[in-house]
């Protein structure tokens, strides 16, 4: 196997996908991951004999143990040779899930939900370094576009069959996922070129935290996150009073996702075109106006309204989730260009945090007493939080430059 520098490739004037495509099918089987147990609340709960909310917390305590693992783990192995650190991260990735599908228990399902979190985390940074260190900077928004985009598949492809298994039982859907990691897995090991990069101290890499712009930078993806899961966790609570139908519900998730793929697709190309600054503030207040029309509608509109405008809703919100992650990657790469694989293993903690936030503030709601349908009103608070701070980062990097 050959071994890939990242000069190599900065030096390089073709870009191309080829080396990035088993990392795209690595990210599929993480994307599965993180949004097919949404569809599966209720039966998982009552399954594992918990609530619904309870429920939900597999998801947050996934989101929780990524967030603190991935700098630690990160620096742990910042030594390594970069194919091995992605080998071996997904082979935990894999196993923790076949540990999630076969639990007897509830604590037993948690345990396998921390050990899939523990390779997810390091997996997510080391994949985004590695695509980073081994593309040119005016294709970055392509070729993040790229590997992200087997993420925002899954939620198209992956996830409604998921779903469709998750009828019969809700474990076979963590079987798919160990499935589908594993033909990543033997990818990576034959097709993968190695890749040296410099290692680093905690310390080290903690050092970008030192910058409060950055760190507020860092924030807009938490809270990104955190509005996007407060109700995606339960979108099968929000709009199952609209869609009884269990067809109906997978239909729905794989429009999110072809929805997800769409903003992906589409914001990848407009930040090497435009600025990602401006596009990120355009999904963003597109995002805040989309929980606030939906909550609105799902609240006081008629019935037919109601499910009608839900869908629109829940449609909008994959295309600017989707979207979102691109021109926010993007856009923190360039705040601290010598530090942009530091900069994305902590953005991927920030995503992880946000995740568990959203997941943890939707159930802490709904325990409250909170309708589902409530839950945008939690979202959009969030997303209003969001915008101001990511106006604040926007005004604090102008004066920067100036």
């Amino acid at each position: 196997m050959t071994e890939t520098r990242p000069a190599d490739a900065a030096e390089g004037r073709d870009f191309s996908y080829r080396p990035f495509i088993w990392l795209a099918v690595a990210t599929f089987s993480m994307g599965i991951d993180g949004y097919v147990l949404a569809g599966l609340l209720p039966q998982i709960a009552g399954d594992l004999e918990v609530t619904p909310a309870a429920a939900g917390q597999l998801m947050s305590v996934f989101a929780f143990t990524a967030a603190l693992a991935g700098p630690v783990l990160g620096t742990l192995t910042s030594r390594w040779e970069r194919r091995t650190t992605i080998v071996l991260s997904l082979g935990v990735f894999v196993l923790g899930n076949l540990v999630v599908g076969l639990a007897a228990n509830y604590p037993m399902a948690l345990g396998g939900r921390v050990l899939s979190a523990l390779g997810g985390s390091l997996l997510n940074a080391a994949v985004t370094g590695y695509v980073i260190a081994l593309t040119p900077v005016r294709h970055h928004g392509k070729a993040l576009s790229f590997v992200l985009g087997g993420w925002m598949t899954a939620t198209a492809l992956g996830v409604p069959i998921g779903l469709v298994l998750g009828q019969s039982s809700w474990r076979f859907p963590m079987i798919l996922v160990a499935a589908v990691g594993t033909i990543a897995l033997l990818g990576i090991m034959l097709r993968l070129p190695q890749l040296h990069l410099p290692g680093g101290t905690l310390v080290e890499r903690l050092r970008p935290l030192g910058q409060p712009r950055l760190v507020a930078g860092l924030l807009v993806t938490t809270g990104i996150l955190c509005s996007s899961y407060a109700c995606f966790t339960y979108a099968t609570l929000i709009l199952g009073p609209h869609f009884h139908a269990e067809w109906a519900i997978i239909l729905i998730m794989f429009g999110y996702g072809v929805s997800s793929m769409a903003g992906n697709a589409v914001t990848g190309r407009l930040v090497d075109k435009f600025t990602a600054l401006r596009v990120l503030t355009v999904v963003l207040v597109g995002l805040l106006l989309n929980a606030v029309l939906g909550m609105i509608a799902l609240m006081f509109a008629p019935a037919v309204v109601a499910a009608v405008w839900g869908l629109i809703w829940f449609f909008s919100a994959g295309v600017g989730n989707g979207g979102a992650a691109v021109p926010q990657q993007a856009r923190l790469a360039q705040m601290a260009p010598d530090s942009a694989a530091i900069v994305m293993a902590l953005n991927g903690s920030a995503i992880s945090l946000g995740s568990a936030l959203g997941s943890g503030l939707g159930g802490v709601a709904l325990t409250a007493g909170a309708a589902p349908n409530g839950l945008l009103g939690v979202s959009a608070v969030v997303l209003a939080l969001t915008v101001g701070l990511h106006a604040l980062v926007t005004r604090a990097s102008k004066a920067a430059v100036g």
